[in-house]
């Protein structure tokens, strides 16, 4: 139900300038350009008739607003025009958003993600202690916290793909249950790794007791045969001083400079930056006292005893010269390399585990998640990131400055007031988090931001139960023969609100309108088959393979398991 979708000016001006220029005359613009302000997307002297500019080339989208994201809850009547635009729709979208308790939506998207999924990561409310954000509950009896998990992890396994992994984060009230339930699910064979992930510093003393610093994250994987990507961390030590003193300041330079080769600094201000290199030996044991020597800045070099050089290769050793990976030490007078990296083990201290970016006390870094989705997915693929746990909504804006696809589940009103808002800026371009890494810009900038993603809501267990009422009187003649049927299916009252019966014609027509409003019958189509969806026209859903179902005229029959309860 009240399914919306996200899109940039750019997806459609690529496809359609003409339909740009209908939106930015829509009597509801005004509504969108409040939106963009509140986000502080655009200011208050924003002229929308300078969206579409006009030059030699004919009519171009101002390259300004490229990236601002329309939300078609604002243009309804122009949404299937804008759908339209693309052939296969559903894969041209960057992910979905759904508001919806996860047990219900793992189950209702289960049809159409089956075996799909990459990479799960999720957070989920904590054993005991205080209560999380918003509205979660985590003062659970350990029986009811473990049955919670239970349920949504088996059906979490169904959507993985058979080289998929999942990442669980929980603390130490929790974890030796968690480990129990992922050997059960998930089997203790595929289990990878324990790493370590940093929780809030604190600075207080706890008393007889060490505070807790770190948290558990779980990895899982479906099978053997799983996709994992190594991944590396720079190693260079830095330290910042502040020494107002800038006599001291200079004495600490002096001393640094003569007395540790390996040291660079700068001075900031009163500030002191101190950066280290680790360098480490060229050379491995050997079982031979003298070993060939080797060709370094135009001078042979050899080996010390029993000691070998690990290279030899000419073009190697150039490489490293002109790179700066390579120096003679001046104390030994021996060649040394820099290492600038080194493998991540399963200690993740090194990055932040939270953020407080959103007014959640336990949002995720985006680094950490960068990290893992990172890990479990393949970057050159277009691999799909679920997280049903979704807090401030921190792994689906990674994800999709990562370039993945997402599924992105919540089921507070924060789903409204801070996930949706952060998606759109991720569209629009969030500098924030990860995108000031390095790497990060080469695939995320505000060049290339922009995207595509579809929300939507679940109807809920409370809202069947709500309407769960039978009758005892005959209604009319039943084409069913069984009890079962006769007596239960055609005297649901919710089953009968949604139809329309033509007596004379012996036709039985659907009308959701009467469920609910604003039911999206193709999303729920999708759901229900497993099919994903390629057109969406006013008349017909059409499915991949070519199927088309015809939205105006539906056959009760088609959907029965959706209105009996």
């Amino acid at each position: 139900m009240n399914s919306n979708y996200v899109i940039t000016l750019d997806r459609i001006a690529d496809k359609n300038i003409e339909l740009v220029e209908k939106i930015s005359n829509h009597k509801n613009i005004e509504e969108q350009i409040k939106e963009w302000k509140a986000l502080e997307f655009i200011i208050n002297d924003f002229d929308k008739t300078k969206i579409i500019e006009n030059n030699l080339m004919g009519k171009q989208l101002n390259k300004k607003y490229k990236h601002l994201p329309i939300d078609t809850r604002y243009f309804k009547d122009l949404e299937l025009e804008i759908l339209g635009l693309f052939d296969d729709l559903d894969v041209s979208l960057d992910g979905w958003l759904i508001k919806s308790e996860n047990y219900q939506a793992l189950n209702t998207i289960l049809p159409k993600f089956k075996e799909k999924v990459q990479t799960i990561y999720i957070d989920p409310p904590f054993n005991k202690e205080s209560d999380a954000d918003y509205f979660y509950s985590v003062k659970y009896k350990d029986a009811s916290w473990m049955t919670l998990l239970e349920n949504r992890l088996r059906l979490s396994r169904d959507v993985l793909n058979s080289n998929g992994s999942i990442f669980v984060r929980c603390d130490y009230n929790g974890n030796m249950y968690v480990r129990l339930l992922l050997n059960e699910i998930f089997s203790e064979e595929n289990f990878r790794n324990e790493m370590l992930a940093n929780r809030t510093s604190r600075l207080k003393n706890e008393g007889k007791k060490y505070y807790t610093s770190c948290d558990s994250i779980f990895l899982y994987t479906k099978t053997s045969n799983y996709f994992f990507e190594q991944q590396k961390i720079e190693e260079p030590f830095q330290i910042r001083l502040r020494i107002k003193d800038n006599k001291v300041k200079q004495e600490l330079i002096k001393f640094l400079v003569n007395n540790f080769i390996d040291i660079n600094y700068e001075v900031i201000g009163d500030k002191l930056l101190l950066k280290s290199q680790k360098w480490i030996e060229m050379h491995a044991s050997s079982d031979k006292d003298n070993n060939d020597p080797i060709e370094i800045f135009g001078k042979l070099y050899k080996p010390p005893k029993r000691r070998r050089w690990m290279w030899k290769d000419p073009s190697i050793l150039k490489m490293m010269e002109e790179n700066g990976w390579l120096r003679i030490n001046p104390q030994n007078n021996l060649p040394e390399l820099l290492r600038t990296w080194r493998y991540l083990g399963s200690d993740w201290t090194d990055i932040p585990g939270y953020s407080q970016t959103t007014g959640f006390k336990t949002e995720n870094s985006e680094v950490l998640i960068a990290r893992i989705i990172n890990t479990g997915s393949d970057k050159d693929k277009s691999n799909i990131i679920l997280d049903f746990f979704l807090g401030s909504g921190t792994t689906t804006a990674v994800a999709h400055k990562l370039k993945r696809k997402w599924i992105g589940v919540e089921m507070g009103e924060h789903f409204y007031d801070v996930i949706l808002p952060r998606m759109k800026r991720v569209l629009f371009y969030d500098k924030s988090g990860i995108s000031k890494e390095k790497d990060i810009k080469e695939k995320y900038n505000p060049q290339n931001a922009g995207g595509f993603f579809k929300y939507y809501e679940l109807e809920q267990y409370e809202d069947t139960l709500r309407k769960v009422k039978y009758e005892d009187s005959d209604l009319f003649n039943n084409p069913y023969k069984d009890p079962y049927n006769q007596y239960v299916f055609m005297r649901d009252l919710k089953m009968l609100e949604a139809l329309d019966i033509d007596y004379k014609n012996n036709k039985v027509k659907v009308d959701s309108s009467k469920l609910y409003k604003n039911i999206d019958i193709p999303e729920t189509l999708s759901n229900l088959l497993g099919k994903w969806i390629k057109k969406i026209t006013s008349d017909y859903v059409e499915f991949e393979g070519g199927e088309r179902i015809d939205i105006k005229n539906l056959d009760y029959r088609l959907i029965k398991s959706l209105i009996w309860w």
